[in-house]
């Protein structure tokens, strides 16, 4: 028998690359959700903040304002007076709270956590940021629906963002995922138009009220499901 028969056979080590590689091709999504779910929104948001702490008027506000008004009918007073009211009271705050008590019955409990944690804390982050920037209303006009609480960022926009980000993330494994996303835009889309529409808050009011939505829930999203996707049992 030769020397060479006689030396036993050393497997070869994993190439670290090839574990990498791996590794990443699995949580790629998680970086790209971080990037465009947190840190854009979060830029975005604090871009907004500073030039409402400083008092400064951003050039679109008005001009999209009286865009608005411009094409405002008595026709069209109801509708958005609707849309505005299934945007918090008659619509996001009773989905939020049926959502939770099905992910609940359902014994989904993470689901179910990561649901009520995003969305009452959208809601105190909401009430936080008004009292802290203390922003008045827009008073271009004799709004149909006036407010009287602060303006930015706008509890409307936020309320109805955040209950699109989740569903479309807890439905994004599964064959609701486009549905969930058309229904989300279209959602917030209106809600957000009808506020300035009914000329109760600045435009950027709303992307500020958008942006704290995203970075709340993904945020929520991505500590609360960092070892697996939703739905699925084990970790």
């Amino acid at each position: 028998m030769s020397e060479a028969s006689d030396k036993p056979t050393v497997l070869a080590a994993p190439e670290p690359a090839a574990g990498f590689r791996q590794w990443m091709a699995g949580n790629a999504w998680r970086f790209v959700l971080l990037f465009a779910g947190v840190l854009l929104p979060l830029a975005g948001f604090v871009a907004l903040a500073d030039e409402v702490h400083e008092l400064e008027a951003f050039y679109f506000d008005a001009p999209l304002l009286w865009k608005m008004h411009d094409v405002a009918r008595p026709s069209l007073d109801a509708a958005f007076v609707f849309i505005s009211r299934i945007g918090y009271q008659w619509g996001v705050i009773p989905a939020d709270i049926l959502i939770v008590l099905v992910l609940l019955l359902r014994r989904r409990w993470r689901e179910a956590s990561f649901a009520a944690l995003s969305f009452a804390g959208s809601a105190l982050l909401n009430i936080g940021s008004k009292q802290f920037f203390q922003r008045d209303r827009p008073t271009l006009w004799e709004s149909i629906a006036p407010e009287s609480t602060y303006s930015f960022p706008s509890g409307h926009a936020m309320g109805s963002m955040t209950l699109a980000a989740v569903l479309v993330l807890l439905a994004w494994n599964t064959r609701w995922r486009w549905p969930a996303v058309v229904f989300g835009v279209l959602f917030a889309g209106a809600v957000s138009l009808s506020r300035i529409y009914l000329g109760v808050h600045y435009p950027s009011d709303i992307l500020a009220g958008w942006c704290a939505a995203l970075v709340w829930v993904v945020g929520c999203f991505l500590v609360m499901f960092r070892r697996r996707h939703p739905w699925r049992r084990a970790d």
